[in-house]
């Protein structure tokens, strides 16, 4: 299962060192319905290498508007702390695996 991400934990994540998936979306979203349970098959096939989550857009703030959040499903690729990649809209789970897989 992805983990929750929130402003109280999301900097802290991203400064760990390990590469790190940021799913941005919302329960009324279509789109991120379809992407979730990728989000959430990665996340544990890749539990320990990659932290995988999930960033509820209707309870962010700071973060979100820090990364020009504006379209959802987003997903932001970290990697040593910094962005490394953007996805925006629905993905496949291909597509998106090959995208984890380039963090590592």
């Amino acid at each position: 299962m992805a983990k929750v991400f929130n402003d109280e934990n999301i900097n802290e994540v991203i400064q760990s060192g390990k590469p790190v998936v940021v799913d941005f979306w919302a329960e009324w979203c279509g789109p991120c319905k379809a992407v979730s349970p990728i989000i959430d098959e990665l996340a544990q096939e890749f539990d320990g290498k990659v932290e995988i989550g999930k960033y509820d857009v209707d309870e962010g703030g700071d973060f979100m508007v820090d990364h020009g959040i504006r379209n959802i499903p987003t997903i932001l690729f970290f990697k040593d702390g910094e962005l490394k990649d953007r996805n925006v809209g629905s993905i496949s789970k291909d597509a998106l695996k090959a995208k984890v897989e380039a963090l590592l």
